[in-house]
């Protein structure tokens, strides 16, 4: 992906909740000259690039528009926040998936036809398959097809580890590996504050470091999209500011490392399938997988994240295929 004086990114469903949230946080970083908001509800998104375009006087000069795929031309990056919500009540993502896959077998191939240079975030869930779809359906290079993968898990994460310790969330070093969502886990064996190993930080501060610890913060991260969705109906704050912090990864070439969901093979017993994985983000997508070292417990847990993302996929979209 070539450096471009003029930054282009679009968000296919720009009219939602994720897709409007993650229109505002990119303009407030000033990371694009030109933003394209794509919405199946048109008067939505026109409302939405109004609210953001009347905000213009308070931040760096970027033209949010509306329009069709064909305004998505020559897209940096494309965003795709469209599919069917979560439904309230305790539908998990790995449910969503039939109902996302032909909306996606829609979307992809427009997309790349007008942006066939461009790098793609899929942030619709289930990301981890989605982000699958899309790079079968796309036919670009792994590297340009990225899914937020658990990069907002991880936060959460960091979230409670901050309650826990009284602590600023970002010195705290820790990941969720795997799916974005129920069989995602914690790598306690990588967790640090500043460099010190969460045990040896909890020893020096008091805090009582268990199972019971672990195990109650893990559940509090898993559920905690089920929460807010009964709460209000939605998540889209955290997963806009998620979104943005891949986007600018990628255009400031910032080579940070970030657990994104991307295809994997011969990651342990993972193979050919999207898994949230630590990468090294940069210019030209996921320019780098990183195979840490896990425990056995964790590398089990890991393990049987790719099986029942694999499962569901064989389930879904190899099926799919082989109906269409």
């Amino acid at each position: 992906m070539k450096q471009r004086a003029h930054t282009k990114i679009s968000i296919i469903g720009g009219g939602g909740a994720v897709g409007s949230t993650t229109a505002y946080a990119i303009i407030m970083t000033g990371l694009a000259n030109e933003l394209v908001l794509v919405d199946i509800n048109k008067d939505k998104t026109e409302g939405e690039a109004l609210d953001l375009c009347h905000g213009a006087a308070f931040i760096e000069p970027v033209k949010v528009k509306t329009g069709d795929f064909q305004d998505t031309r020559d897209s940096d990056i494309v965003i795709i926040t469209a599919g069917v919500a979560q439904r309230p009540g305790g539908e998990t993502r790995l449910q969503l998936t039939r109902r996302n896959i032909e909306i996606f077998q829609t979307i992809i191939p427009e997309v790349t036809k007008y942006s066939p240079d461009s790098i793609l975030l899929i942030i619709s869930n289930p990301v981890d398959i989605l982000s699958y779809v899309a790079y079968v359906l796309s036919g670009f290079p792994k590297e340009r097809v990225i899914g937020s993968g658990t990069v907002l898990d991880t936060s959460r994460l960091k979230y409670e580890l901050s309650k826990r310790f009284n602590i600023d969330p970002r010195d705290v070093t820790t990941y969720i590996l795997g799916e974005h969502g129920d069989t995602g886990f914690p790598v306690w064996s990588l967790t640090n504050i500043k460099g010190i190993k969460v045990e040896e930080y909890a020893n020096l501060t008091n805090v009582e470091y268990n199972e019971k610890f672990k195990k109650d913060i893990h559940e509090r991260v898993k559920n905690a999209a089920y929460e807010i969705i009964n709460k209000k109906g939605a998540t889209f704050y955290a997963i806009g500011l998620s979104a943005t912090k891949i986007v600018e990864a990628i255009l400031r070439d910032k080579k940070c490392i970030l657990p994104v969901s991307t295809l994997v093979n011969n990651y342990y017993d993972a193979d050919d399938i999207y898994l949230g994985v630590p990468c090294i983000i940069g210019r030209n997508g996921a320019e780098k997988v990183l195979k840490v070292e896990l425990n056995e417990e964790e590398i089990n847990n890991f393990n049987k994240s790719a099986e029942v993302l694999k499962s569901i996929l064989n389930e879904s979209f190899f099926q799919y295929l082989e109906v269409h």
